[in-house]
């Protein structure tokens, strides 16, 4: 037993690292999109709904594939179902590197979602149903570290590809990086789906699924490398009187969710849906270098702060998953939901506090393209708001010159304290990435009774990526139109309103069963 222990632990560990590299994908197809939205705005001549659009349209199909994936997953199975994800992957970036149009962009984008949403709903669920409760949250975790990992790298290549376009060297001017940067940055990613797709070939079916469809010493076997002998065989029991019981029920449907029994585990499931979202953490993955850029850095300095954020991401995950389940889940949202909304609040007070003054000076260093003389009746004006600043260079210059050069105008005006700016959004992505990344994945493969489980993670999931979809699709426009401090103020107000669901309805989960926390939960 106690030599079979740690071969078992590491046999999980690398499954559930290759399953995870799903979360991967996710991160890395939804994060790269930050570095092109630069560059197809001016390109496709895209209005802000748009260009939201662009970034939102990935999600909008994510929140379809959601809603089945669970389902399918539970016919056809789990294994089955990460493999079409992750060729759905595959074809989505090499189509969106070759896309001709926007809408033919915004499909390509579409595709990659239904493999995001499928790989965010499967992932979690199958390492759930194969690692053993005591080691479940951080396994479970993998799936958020390999998101912001996915995430990270993004930034990376991005930032690499941009720095790539400004070299003499042949290979990569032969490459056309400088002429076709962004789509060099959406089609690197087919490299990783493929790798996924291939190595998904030596992981085993989830021997849950396998023991539902009478496949019990498959899924002994599963087990046994998996728990150890002794351990299996008392989880085998376990499932099997579980499964025994729900025999005796009907087939779960979405009209379980329903039901008085279910209520408890609805509340806690369809708040933290909402609460990982509508803080506005993708806000901020997607448009980090559009965030930083309103600071007043350059291009290249606002692609280097938005790595800082992968960066921290990465680092404040692992610090999740070494105290998950040590220090349980509740007490990692409570401290960091609290985190984000003093964050929130400090970045709407640092906006609210800027001014915008474009003097002689700093117009004489701007390029020859932005008609500097037209912009002399504001020279030495004030502005106490982007808003303000934003709609002056509009009037003047017209919409098309203002959207190509609003970057350089602002970061020429702009006084603020971009330190402060910068210390409260890695501040933000910390506190998420120990608190609403990790535990919302691990709540979900905890929460729900085993036979509804796929329905239930689905329906929770379409909630999580539907307010995903909206909070992407509306943050140009909200930047543009309510301005940069009430968009944070609003994600602050939030982020407290789930801070107080959770204090009063999240039970703590750490060390238990699926059959236990079914039996402590779900009350018929």
């Amino acid at each position: 037993m106690k030599t079979n222990q740690p071969q078992s632990i590491i046999y999980v560990f690398y499954v559930s690292i290759i399953v995870a590299l799903g979360g991967f994908l996710m991160g890395f197809d939804a994060s790269v999109i930050s570095g092109v939205v630069k560059f197809i705005e001016p390109e496709f001549n895209l209005t802000k709904i748009q260009l939201g659009w662009a970034v939102a349209s990935l999600s909008l199909t994510a929140t379809f594939a959601m809603i089945t994936a669970g389902p399918l997953s539970d016919k056809f199975g789990r294994k089955v179902i990460l493999k079409i994800a992750a060729a759905l992957f595959f074809v989505s970036a090499i189509a969106s590197a070759f896309a001709p149009s926007f809408l033919m962009l915004v499909l390509a984008r579409m595709l990659g979602g239904l493999g995001v949403g499928a790989a965010l709903i499967i992932a979690p669920m199958y390492i759930a149903e194969i690692g053993p409760a005591k080691y479940r949250g951080r396994m479970v975790s993998l799936n958020q570290l390999n998101i912001v990992l996915g995430i990270s790298v993004a930034f990376f290549t991005n930032y690499l590809i941009l720095q790539a376009a400004d070299s003499d060297t042949q290979w990569v001017q032969s490459l056309g990086f400088a002429e076709w940067n962004w789509r060099w940055m959406l089609g690197i990613e087919a490299i990783p789906a493929l790798i996924y797709f291939v190595c998904l070939a030596i992981v085993p079916e989830s021997p849950r699924w396998l023991m539902m469809k009478g496949r019990n010493q498959e899924a002994s076997v599963i087990l046994k490398r998996a728990l150890g002998e002794q351990n299996a065989e008392q989880e085998i029991q376990q499932i099997s009187n579980n499964i025994s019981l729900e025999q005796n029920k009907t087939k779960g449907s979405f009209m379980d969710l329903l039901k008085p029994s279910m209520r408890l585990v609805m509340i806690v499931g369809i708040s933290i849906a909402i609460l990982q979202q509508i803080t506005g953490i993708n806000a901020v993955f997607f448009y980090a270098p559009m965030i930083f850029e309103q600071t007043g850095l350059g291009t290249d300095a606002s692609f280097m702060q938005a790595i800082l954020v992968g960066i921290t991401n990465v680092v404040f995950t692992l610090i999740a998953i070494a105290l998950i389940d040590k220090i349980g889940r509740k007490s990692l949202l409570v401290m960091g939901v609290s985190g984000i909304i003093v964050c929130m609040f400090s970045l709407a007070y640092q906006f609210n506090a800027a001014t915008y003054t474009l003097t002689a000076q700093a117009l004489s260093t701007l390029s020859t393209e932005i008609n500097i003389q037209a912009l002399q009746p504001i020279i030495g004006a004030t502005f106490t708001s982007d808003l303000a600043f934003k709609s002056a260079i509009t009037d003047i210059l017209g919409t098309a010159q203002a959207v190509q050069f609003e970057s350089t105008l602002v970061s020429a005006a702009i006084q603020m304290n971009g330190t402060a700016i910068l210390v409260s959004i890695l501040g933000f992505v910390a506190c998420f990435a120990v608190s609403l990344g990790p535990v919302m994945w691990v709540l979900f493969s905890e929460l729900f009774p085993n036979r509804i489980r796929g329905i239930a993670i689905s329906f929770v999931g379409l909630i999580n990526s539907g307010i995903s979809f909206l909070v992407q699709l509306v943050f140009p426009w909200e930047l543009a139109n309510l301005g940069a401090t009430f968009t944070f103020a609003i994600y602050g107000g939030f982020g407290f309103i789930g801070l107080m669901i959770i204090l009063k309805f999240l039970p703590e989960t750490k060390g238990k069963s699926l059959e236990e926390l079914e039996g402590i939960l779900v009350k018929e």
